[in-house]
């Protein structure tokens, strides 16, 4: 529990979301449960230990290796495409474009991370033990599909951001082209969270 959190107000000050509402986000009742920050649930759709928001967290706040990160960050962003691709049920026109352009951004930096692991690290470089952190959304449907995509992919964006920031102060990068990797996905995944924080304010307020 207290790897997690102080994950999530690490990667809060980071990127702007705020300690509090960070630290909020658990109840403390065991070390995976979610819960949202406040304004963003009414508690009505049950969310269970492990599933959902925060899920995986502390797993994804650091890396030991730039192979480790590079590997890593493939399974996070694969997640975030199958995720993505759901939006395209959504009822607000947003929300499908922003899908469009996570799938359309992210499986392209995907496959330079591949091609990097398989020139510089092609001993099983792209085997790790990925702990999912979003929830199922293939059977959500109007505001429940919206809602739980942009919190979820909140604190999935945090952990990407955590996880760039640490590579980049840690001394473990070997190639510039990944610090340069980092340093994208650090700054645009935090300013698509504010964006969602601003969608979550206004829709679901």
């Amino acid at each position: 529990m207290r790897r997690t959190t102080v994950a999530a107000v690490a990667v809060a000050a980071l990127v702007g979301v705020g300690a509090g509402a960070a630290v909020t986000a658990y109840d403390g009742s065991d070390g995976h449960r979610p819960m949202a920050s406040a304004g963003w649930h009414d508690g009505h759709q049950g969310i269970g230990p492990g599933s959902g928001m925060g899920r995986g967290m502390g797993q994804h706040a650091s890396v030991a290796s730039e192979k480790e990160f590079l590997a890593e960050m493939v399974a996070h962003h694969q997640e975030a495409i199958r995720a993505a691709r759901e939006l395209a049920r959504s009822d607000r026109a947003d929300l499908r474009d922003f899908g469009e352009r996570i799938v359309a951004d992210q499986s392209a930096q995907v496959d330079r991370m591949e091609g990097w692991l398989d020139d510089w690290y092609a001993d099983g470089a792209g085997d790790v033990d990925y702990e999912p952190m979003m929830r199922d959304l293939s059977g959500l449907t109007g505001d429940r599909l919206d809602r739980t995509f942009l919190e979820d992919m909140v604190w999935h964006h945090m952990a990407a951001v955590m996880m760039a920031q640490h590579l980049l102060v840690s001394g473990l990068v070997e190639h510039d082209e990944v610090a340069a990797l980092a340093r994208d996905i650090r700054d645009d995944q935090r300013a698509e969270i504010r964006q969602m924080r601003r969608w979550l304010a206004d829709w679901f307020a």
